[in-house]
């Protein structure tokens, strides 16, 4: 039997169990994790073999079992599961950004991460648990690594009963849906290494308060992770470095210093990527008989980093620019004429151009997972094709990369999205990054920000966002505001804040050192908030708020409250009248049990209001006493049937059509004829009785006997007046 080992920390009430011993006995590590009755297991694994790659090659993956929540894939003909889904992305993300910056920068050996889901109950999301999985399985393991690490999540609440905030650890779904922040945060035990945040505009005094909770918070869960080390820790095993030689750097330094410094400014003022492969074949034809090119590669690009890591370090950064200075800002919104809204947002060399599309509601996400289904009615996309940076590449294919920055992007905007009730659409907005200098995922924010007021979409207030780079070194750091590539290759950190005038809506942070101090932190979100006022002022320059209609080739969609009892005579039987509706109008008819409603669409406004009308007829009920003009749509001998509402029809008798003797209802009516009746009795069996003889102060509506054509029969002479 296996020996099985198990450590339990307690945050917030709640216990989080670590367990070792039981599964995967060929991995380096492996470890169980639980909190509530959710659980995963984390595996990490190393090459025996070195790697030739340039990077040291970290894989994390995140594998979601629908069997885990007791579910069975819905499709009818695949039940097992497929492509990981975008929120299984996003959470193996989470782990491989909290994780890397602590490997040796010279460990060139495969680790794999892999994280499977064994259960969810539905309150507590695995995420935080299967990264804290991790950071115990590579600290126990052999795999050098300079952990532990841990993570928690914050929520934010503000009673109405006092004005005094509660912060909220690691809460369960059902709080986080009254929580006005969902923050994440990784750390050691003194600097935080990766923050993953959506929220509804919160200051960012409150943003650095909940980044406090949570490091305290990660104490406990690291203290928990030391602890189940020494039970159980292996010794860190030693392995071949892969050091660039110091003596190769120094002769470059020395005899082409200067020269690489001016090729990499030329390079950025000409707008372009610092590209070293002419200055690589001119040293390589020197020293060939020593070095390979790739070490020689990798020693310019040190010696190019150094010089640009230093300048910065002085104030000096190679485009020229203040360190707070933002680039120039470029923007045009309308530009396509078939599209719903469009808007490009250009900020120095970096451009994104982004475009929004409105449909029925009823073509929003649906997602599975073992949690459950859930459903998006915003949705936003993005993508960042090879020749955005000046290469080919693989066209088609959504990276891991392209799906974690449309998730930022959509995050950002989902705060100030108008409720369904308020604009009853589904949204999706694609943001295509037609030029990649830097910070492209704000870019795109700010681009979907301008395209959804374009659209006509009442957005509660614009949405900016902005990056804000670090170089350190030692006690020393620069703080850049909009850093471009150059500076995020060379840099340690690519902080982003996106938010209101109001507050912060979004945070996503990547380090490359082994974190940031409390200082770091709270002067970044200083730096990103001057810098996020100043690009909202730019947008509103070109549009200060959203257009008050929307595009004519956008669906105009309505939506009509059904009683519960009226949603079978809408459908109809075997739904004649909702296809009698459609085929009718030209429109698309939903209807939603659950809500008690009917979602009309389509881009004729007539045709829209027409089947409104249509369907309020069918909801209505008939009273005693309403007036109606209907239309004529059966004559028997004794009456004529008058449908006063879309499928209700009373009856005309002949006795209730003139003042006078009628003895054949067609002398009176005709099918198709539009009349005005009174509604004058409903008897007991529901049946409606019309009357066409009725008055009232503006008109008499009776039909006058000496109005019609004269009839002379045998029975009965016209009346006539005396002349």
């Amino acid at each position: 039997m296996n020996k099985i080992t198990r450590e339990e920390v307690e945050v917030n009430g709640k216990k989080i169990q670590f367990e070792v011993g039981r599964y995967a006995q060929f991995a380096n590590a492996a470890v169980v994790g639980r909190i509530g009755d959710t659980m995963v297991l984390a595996t990490v694994v190393a090459s025996k073999k070195k790697t030739s790659l340039s990077y040291f090659p970290l894989s994390v993956e995140f594998g979601e079992r629908l069997y885990a929540g007791g579910k069975i894939k819905g499709s009818r003909w695949v039940k097992r599961e497929g492509r990981p889904s975008d929120e299984a992305v996003l959470a193996g993300r989470l782990i491989d950004r909290s994780i890397r910056p602590l490997f040796p920068k010279d460990f060139k050996y495969d680790v794999q991460v892999v994280v499977t889901v064994l259960s969810v109950d539905g309150e507590n999301d695995p995420d935080i648990i299967a990264l804290n999985c991790v950071s115990a399985a590579l600290a126990i393991s052999d795999i050098p690594w300079a952990g532990p690490v841990a993570a928690t999540r914050v929520g934010l609440v503000s009673p109405k009963e006092t004005s005094e905030k509660q912060f909220l650890v690691n809460p369960v779904e059902t709080e986080l849906d009254f929580s006005t922040m969902d923050l994440v945060v990784s750390s050691t035990s003194d600097k935080v290494l990766m923050i993953e945040a959506g929220m509804q505009q919160v200051l960012e005094d409150d943003v650095k308060k909940g980044i406090l909770t949570a490091k305290e918070e990660n104490k406990k869960v690291i203290k928990g992770i030391e602890n189940l080390i020494a039970k159980v820790g292996k010794k860190k095993q030693e392995y071949e470095k892969d050091e660039i030689s110091e003596e190769l750097i120094t002769k470059i330094k020395k005899a082409y210093g200067k020269e690489i410094e001016a090729q990499t400014l030329e390079s950025v003022e000409k707008e372009g990527v610092d590209d070293l492969t002419s200055m690589v074949d001119k040293i390589f034809k020197e020293e060939k008989e020593v070095y390979t090119k790739e070490k020689i590669f990798e020693a310019i690009d040190k010696v190019s980093k150094n010089q640009i890591r230093e300048n910065i370090l002085t104030g000096k950064r190679p485009d020229g620019r203040g360190i707070d200075e933002v680039r120039p800002i470029d923007i045009e919104v309308g530009l396509l004429p078939r599209t719903h809204g469009s808007a490009i947002f250009q900020r120095g060399q970096t451009q994104a151009l982004s475009i929004v599309t409105l449909a029925s509601p009823s073509l929003e996400q649906l997602i599975e997972s073992a949690q459950g289904e859930e459903t998006k009615r915003y949705i936003h996309h993005y993508n960042m094709p090879p020749y955005s940076v000046g290469e080919t590449g693989r066209v088609g294919f959504t990276s891991r990369r392209e799906i974690g920055h449309g998730a930022l992007a959509e995050r950002a905007l989902l705060p100030v999205i108008p409720t369904e009730e308020k604009f009853p659409y589904t949204i999706r907005v694609v943001s295509e990054v037609t030029s990649s200098n830097g910070s492209t995922s704000m870019a795109s924010t700010c681009g979907s920000t301008l395209a959804l007021m374009d659209a006509g979409v009442p957005i509660t207030l614009p949405v900016a966002g902005i990056s804000i780079g670090l170089v350190a070194k030692a006690d020393k750091y620069t703080l850049l505001t909009d850093i471009i590539g150059l500076e995020d290759f060379s840099g340690d950190m690519d902080f982003k804040v996106a938010g209101t005038k109001t507050g912060i809506t979004a945070i996503q942070l990547d380090v490359k050192l082994d974190g940031l101090t409390d200082e770091m932190i709270e002067k970044t979100l200083e730096k990103a908030k001057t810098a996020r006022l100043f690009i909202l002022e730019k947008m509103a320059s070109v549009i200060a708020n959203s257009r008050t209609t929307i595009s004519k080739f956008a669906p105009k969609v309505v939506v009509v409250k059904v009683p519960a009892d009226k949603i079978g005579a809408v459908i109809g039987p075997g739904g004649k009248v909702i296809r009698k509706i459609i085929s009718d109008t030209g429109v698309t008819v939903d209807v939603n049990d659950e809500d008690e409603s009917v979602t009309i669409s389509g881009v004729d406004n007539q045709a829209v209001a027409k089947a409104k009308s249509w369907i309020e007829g069918i909801i209505k009920d008939v009273e005693v006493g309403e007036i109606y003009e209907g239309e004529v749509k059966r004559i028997l001998n004794f009456g004529a049937f008058v449908e006063v509402l879309p499928g209700k029809e009373g009856l005309v008798h002949v006795s209730k059509m003139a003042d006078t003797y009628v003895s054949d209802p067609n002398e009176i009516v005709k099918i198709g004829d539009k009349v005005k009746v009174k509604v004058a009795e409903i008897d007991d069996q529901g049946r409606i009785n019309l009357t066409m003889l009725w008055t009232d102060s503006r008109k008499d509506h009776r039909p006058r006997f000496e109005d019609r054509q004269p009839r002379f029969d045998n029975r009965r002479a016209p009346f006539r007046k005396p002349s």
